[in-house]
C-alpha cells in the first residue's frame, strides 16, 4: 500500500453511464475503507475539522473506521451532522476538509469524504439509525424549508428538546436535496429520504405543501401558532438570466426548471406524465457545479451537449470531480465564450445560439480575471435547447409578507452570523442569506442558527 495515495474508488464507465442515472460512484468497500481509514495521520491540531463548516470531528471518526467500529464511527459524525450520507456525496470536500489535510502536503489527501458516505451507507445497511437522549423543553420552532439548512437546525434543535415542525412548499420534502441534485450524484429513495426518515425519528414533524407567505405568514406562526422562533431556510429558487435577445424563444430553459423537472418530477422516466423537451444539441450556459447537472441530465435524456462559460477552466466554480466526470461522459466544453443572442426560427423555436469568444483581462471584485470580448471573434452553435445556469436568487415571497424582516439589494435576507434576522424571534440561513452556496455551507449556517435560536429561547 502506497500511504501517499487513496485507495482508488470504482465508477461506472463512462460509457455505460452516460446513458442511465444511476450513481456515478460505487463507494468504497469495508476493506477498502479501513485502508484508507488508516492512512489519516491523527493530527493533534487537525486542520480538516477548521476547514469544516459542520466542524465533525475528521480524526475521531476516521479512527472508528480503521478499528472497523463503523457505528462508533457513525455516533462520532452524527454528533455534527445530520446528513452524512447527503454531504460525502457532494460537498467540495477538496477545499474544505481535504483541502486541509496535512497527508495532502506531500501526497494525496485522505479521502474523508468517501469515508463519511461508507459510514452513513453502511448505517442505513445495518438499520442504525441517530439516537435521542433528551426530554422535551416545551417550546415550538417553525423551521421553513426542508433543503439541508432546514434539515441541520431542525434536527439540532430536536437534540436539544424543542418540538420542531419543518414547513415545506413542494410535496416532497428534501428542498434542493430533491429537486436540484440529479439522481446519477445523489439517490432520493437511497439516500435522502433515509437521511429525512432519520430526522424524523428525532421527533421531528413535517408538514408539506405550506407555501409560507400564502398559506400562512410567519406573524400567524409566531401569534396565532403559538411558535417561539422561526428559522427561515427557504433557499435561492429564483433563476437568473442574460438578458440578451432570444432568451424567450421556446426551447430555452432555467436549469431551475430543468432539473426540477427531471429530478423531482421524473422526466427522465419513459412513463413520465410530465415529460421535458430532449434536444438533439442542447448548450447550458454557466460553469458551475448546476450547470454540469443539468448538462450531464441532458447528455442522460439523450442529447449532445456542449457547455458555454465566459472564462477558462481554470476559474470554473464546479467541483473538479464534476468537470472531470462531464468530459469523461463527452461533453464538450466551449471556454471564453459568452452568448451574445440566442437565434429563433420561423416559428419561434430556437435554432442556435450565437456568441463571441472572450480573453481575461484584470481580476474584478471576486478576484477572478474579468472576461473581455474579442471583437469579430463572433461565430453560432447550432442547436434546439438552451439551459441557463447562471445562479439563482431567493424568491421575494416571505421578505415581502414580513414586516420588519429586511433584505439587501440582492433580495437575499440580512442575518448575523448566528442567523439572527433584523425581526425578533426570526432567524435565517443558507442560500435564503448568501444566495446560491454549497449544501454543506447552507448546513453549516442552519447549525449555527439553530445555537443562536437555542440562546435567545434561554435566556
Amino acid at each position: 500500500m502506497d500511504v501517499m495515495k487513496k485507495v482508488p474508488i470504482k465508477e461506472q464507465d463512462p460509457a455505460v453511464r452516460a446513458k442511465n442515472f444511476e450513481e456515478v460512484c460505487l463507494g468504497y468497500t469495508k476493506e477498502e475503507a479501513v485502508e484508507e481509514a488508516s492512512r489519516c495521520l491523527n493530527c493533534k491540531n487537525p486542520l480538516c475539522v477548521q476547514g469544516c463548516p459542520v466542524s465533525i470531528s475528521i480524526p475521531d471518526f476516521i479512527k472508528c473506521v480503521k478499528e472497523e467500529d463503523f457505528e462508533g464511527a457513525y455516533r462520532v459524525i452524527n454528533e455534527s451532522s445530520s446528513l452524512p450520507a447527503v454531504c460525502g456525496r457532494v460537498c467540495p470536500q477538496e477545499t474544505q476538509c481535504e483541502g486541509k489535510c496535512v497527508r495532502g502536503i506531500k501526497g494525496e489527501a485522505v479521502s474523508i469524504g468517501k469515508l463519511e458516505r461508507f459510514v452513513a451507507d453502511w448505517a442505513f445497511a445495518n438499520d442504525v439509525h441517530p439516537t435521542l437522549n433528551v426530554e422535551k423543553n416545551g417550546k415550538k420552532v417553525a423551521v421553513i424549508g426542508s433543503g439541508p439548512s432546514g434539515l441541520s437546525c431542525a434536527g439540532d434543535l430536536a437534540k436539544l428538546g424543542y418540538d420542531v415542525t419543518v414547513f415545506e412548499a413542494l410535496h416532497e420534502f428534501g428542498g434542493v436535496l430533491v429537486y436540484g441534485i440529479p439522481e446519477f450524484r445523489l439517490p432520493k429513495e437511497r439516500v435522502v429520504k433515509k437521511e429525512i426518515e432519520n430526522v424524523k425519528a428525532l421527533g421531528v414533524k413535517f408538514e408539506n405543501n405550506v407555501i409560507i407567505g400564502k398559506s400562512v405568514t410567519i406573524e400567524e406562526l409566531m401569534e396565532k401558532e403559538n411558535f417561539d422562533a422561526v428559522f427561515i431556510g427557504s433557499g435561492a429558487g429564483l433563476p437568473k438570466f442574460m438578458g440578451i435577445p432570444g432568451e424567450n424563444a421556446s426551447g430555452v430553459f432555467s436549469a431551475n426548471e430543468y432539473l426540477t423537472r427531471s429530478n423531482l418530477m421524473k422526466a427522465f422516466d419513459a412513463d413520465s406524465t410530465t415529460p421535458i423537451m430532449v434536444g438533439k444539441k442542447t448548450v447550458v450556459v454557466g460553469g458551475g457545479n448546476v450547470a454540469m447537472d443539468a448538462a450531464r441530465t441532458a447528455l442522460r435524456l439523450g442529447s449532445e451537449v456542449y457547455i458555454v462559460y465566459r472564462r477558462s477552466e481554470a476559474e470554473l466554480p464546479a467541483r473538479a470531480e464534476e468537470v472531470h466526470h462531464a468530459k469523461e461522459e463527452g461533453i464538450i466544453f466551449n471556454l471564453l465564450t459568452n452568448p451574445v443572442e440566442i437565434l429563433e426560427d420561423e416559428n419561434g423555436w430556437v435554432k442556435g445560439i450565437k456568441c463571441i469568444k472572450m480573453e481575461l483581462g484584470e481580476p474584478d471584485a471576486s478576484g477572478r480575471r474579468r472576461p473581455v470580448e474579442v471583437p469579430g471573434s463572433e461565430f453560432v452553435i447550432d442547436c434546439d435547447v438552451v439551459i441557463m445556469a447562471l445562479g439563482t436568487s431567493p424568491n421575494p415571497l416571505i421578505s415581502s409578507t414580513t414586516k420588519g424582516l429586511e433584505i439587501n439589494g440582492r433580495k437575499c435576507i440580512i442575518a448575523k452570523e448566528d442567523g439572527a434576522t433584523t425581526k425578533e424571534g426570526v432567524y435565517a440561513g443558507g442560500d435564503a442569506v448568501t444566495g446560491a452556496a454549497t449544501v454543506i455551507l447552507a448546513m453549516g449556517a442552519g447549525r449555527a442558527a439553530a445555537k443562536g435560536i437555542h440562546e435567545y429561547l434561554s435566556k
